[in-house]
């Protein structure tokens, strides 16, 4: 391995923050003679930049690794950020600088599949009014008009990824069409799933459910607005398990204060955790949860585990992570290697 190992010979990771109750099944794959771990819970830039600048690899969970955090590293290897989404971490920055990012695409597709469906369901048949009625001794299903069928009925997926088409498959036994927005998706292969490749703004007009799904980028965030909204059916209701900052939440607030949709169910909210006074408390046709479709005791060691491995095999085995997001890296590091920078190799995969 080329590079200099940094703390009294051995590498340096740092976690710069997690909301596990430990970091056992981290430990059990980076407990090695060669590895010292530094378990840090930071909230800042300056933070981050304090405990990481000599960092060789880092674990991520919500810190912000900005630019300005990225420049600050002197021998950063990779960063690893537990999850799907990368939306903490500025990979363009880190892209220039030689350093790899890596994630965990695959370790939560049920779960959230199933979430989305669990919101599905309680939502069209007002599981949560129907409960909250009764518990006050209203024994009168009249309270939750009006219901209507599912069969039959038209879910539009924004994003037709691994979980997306785990939703689609899951739902066919409901009876329902299945419609998607997403312009990378190849619409021969949504046909396999059954489903039909339509534009946003048509997706907006039919259907009856709309499921968020899209990662947070620059090109997703706002993605549904105030013209989203306008097109939507007065009966649709919303179901995001993304990312909060993919929905306007202005528009949002305004479409269901203004009965443009009939409601929503959000896992996800704009800034997190949600503020006590958020008109989203107070709405009865808003079901929250606390961004907890990804989680199930097996989901999160396999995050864990895997965001760990993608750290080892760059500094143990010293090839690229297999979660690598930026593959553009290894032209980076092609460069900084016939340049002489003495960078480390990864140069052979």
């Amino acid at each position: 391995m080329k590079g200099t190992k940094s703390i009294m010979g051995k590498w340096k990771v740092v976690v710069t923050d997690w909301e596990f109750e430990s970091l056992n099944y981290e430990m059990d794959i980076l407990e090695h003679d060669q590895i010292e771990v530094l378990p840090v819970q930071c909230k800042s830039e300056d933070e981050v930049i304090a405990y990481c600048q000599d960092a060789d690899a880092i674990i991520n969970q919500y810190a912000p690794i900005s630019r300005n955090v990225i420049e600050s590293l002197q021998h950063c290897k990779v960063i690893a950020r537990y999850g799907v989404g990368v939306n903490t971490i500025d990979v363009t920055a880190a892209t220039e600088k030689g350093i790899c990012v890596t994630n965990v695409p695959d370790y939560c597709m049920d779960e959230v599949s199933d979430h989305a469906l669990a919101l599905l369901l309680s939502w069209t048949r007002k599981i949560p009014m129907a409960d909250k009625e009764t518990k006050q001794n209203q024994w009168d299903f009249k309270k939750t008009r009006p219901i209507h069928r599912l069969r039959e009925r038209t879910l539009g997926l924004i994003g037709f990824g691994k979980i997306p088409q785990a939703l689609a498959e899951k739902v066919k036994a409901l009876g329902l069409n299945v419609l998607s927005y997403d312009p990378y998706f190849p619409e021969e292969e949504a046909a396999k799933h059954g489903v039909k490749l339509v534009s946003l703004e048509d997706l907006c007009r039919e259907s009856d459910i709309v499921s968020v799904h899209a990662p947070l980028t620059e090109s997703t965030r706002g993605l549904l607005g105030d013209q989203e909204f306008k097109l939507m059916k007065d009966h649709a209701f919303l179901i995001n398990t993304s990312r909060g900052p993919v929905v306007d939440e202005t528009s949002l607030i305004d479409a269901l204060e203004n009965n443009l949709i009939a409601g929503a169910a959000l896992d996800v909210v704009e800034t997190e955790p949600i503020s006590r006074d958020h008109p989203f408390l107070t709405m009865e046709g808003v079901i929250l949860t606390p961004h907890m479709a990804w989680y199930s005791e097996e989901a999160e060691k396999e995050m864990r585990s895997k965001v760990a491995m993608g750290v080892a095999d760059v500094l143990l085995h010293d090839q690229y992570p297999k979660y690598l997001i930026n593959q553009k890296v290894k032209e980076t590091l092609r460069l900084q290697s016939n340049d002489g920078g003495g960078r480390y190799a990864l140069l052979s995969n």
